[in-house]
């Protein structure tokens, strides 16, 4: 969720998973079977114009798995669409953000492999340096529970504000202490880039930098992915729960970890801020049943 949490299936035939010419039949000569059309797999994304995305499919395709990418504009979207069958997987968000989402649903979606941890930045455009921000002036964080709790606390690690019990993953705006030097204010995560010329600084997802006219470089304060907190903001794959073990989806998750011109697009499109990992997915999994029973004691 960063760039962007994204970015993370069920046999549903007539909408996701379509094997075409699995048919096989013998003439009365004893016949041959029909050869097998590729695997056609959907992917729910945020950010399909991304040049890796398409090195990523001719690698796939070159596995025999063809892959149609399905582009959503809000990260509201992929979640339900995926329950619904109208994905195979999707691949846009953190596991925090996964736990929010079924826990909200009553879902029970899950991370199929791991891609990488993007680092959430401050962006300003009128301000070189946290420290030169005048008091009482308006912040924007993302309004999505997940994103909106870890931008507060980078907030916090910069001196713009103070939250109360010292915030945690579940810190709202509501928790925003009056002794803080800014006030902050609550966007969707696509308009908190666009917002920049009404507010202080804000919190922008590394999807949505680029439409600021940014890159990760100008961050002004970001959190750090290599402490051992920011697990939970691993991005993931994620697919229906009954499909976790499905060979297909495994193996685009290790094609996406594996291939070297995918993870240099990827790298490029982050602006050098995505850090790789391979995490395996049961651990992935543990971790995503812990924050939600975490959320569920904090309802």
């Amino acid at each position: 969720m960063s760039k962007k949490i994204f970015t993370a299936a069920a046999l549903a035939l007539p909408l996701a998973l379509v094997l075409g010419g699995c048919a096989s039949g013998a003439d009365t000569a004893g016949g041959s079977s029909a050869e097998a059309a590729p695997e056609v797999v959907r992917i729910g994304v945020v950010g399909a114009g991304d040049p890796y995305w398409e090195t990523y499919k001719e690698a796939a395709a070159a596995e025999g798995i063809e892959i149609e990418l399905v582009d959503f504009t809000e990260y509201t979207q992929p979640n339900p669409a995926l329950s619904a069958d109208e994905l195979d997987l999707n691949q846009f968000q953190h596991v925090i953000y996964l736990a929010t989402y079924n826990v909200n649903s009553d879902d029970d979606l899950e991370p199929v492999g791991a891609t990488a941890i993007y680092p959430l930045g401050l962006y300003s455009t009128q301000y070189d340096d946290v420290a030169d921000i005048p008091e009482g002036s308006k912040v924007a964080v993302p309004n999505d529970e997940s994103n909106q709790a870890r931008g507060l606390l980078v907030l916090q690690s910069a001196g713009l504000i103070e939250l109360e019990d010292g915030g945690s993953i579940f810190s709202t705006v509501a928790d925003v202490l009056p002794s803080s030097k800014v006030t902050v204010e609550a966007l969707d995560a696509a308009f908190t880039a666009t917002s920049l010329p009404d507010v202080a600084a804000a919190i922008i997802n590394n999807d949505f930098i680029e439409d600021a006219g940014l890159e990760p470089s100008d961050a002004i304060a970001q959190d750090d992915p290599s402490d051992p907190t920011a697990f939970p903001y691993i991005n993931i794959f994620a697919a229906r729960a009954a499909d976790a073990d499905n060979p297909t989806y495994l193996k685009l998750v290790e094609i996406y970890q594996n291939t070297q011109d995918v993870l240099d697009g990827v790298q490029e499109a982050s602006g050098g801020s995505a850090v790789f990992v391979k995490t395996p997915a049961a651990d992935l999994v543990s971790s995503l049943h812990d924050v939600e029973d975490d959320i569920r004691a904090n309802q």
